[in-house]
């Protein structure tokens, strides 16, 4: 089972470009384009704290399992 981030996805739906998403979270540019990118590239507990925080919804909101 791996873990999907669905950041991309709700930022969208919130109307958040990765800019904006950058002013609002405090996380670095660079990490959110790469978790726009790639949906299943690592981050910490606290980035996705703030991203959640960022888009208004709750940290178990912005991840999903797959199968491998």
């Amino acid at each position: 089972m791996r873990v999907r981030l669905r950041v991309k996805e709700v930022a969208q739906e919130k109307g958040l470009s990765m800019t904006k998403l950058h002013q609002k979270s405090e996380v670095a540019y660079g990490t959110i384009r790469k978790v726009f990118r790639d949906p299943f590239t690592d981050v910490t507990i606290i980035t996705l704290g703030r991203l959640a925080q960022a888009l208004g919804v709750e940290t178990k909101d912005l991840i999903e399992d797959v199968p491998d």
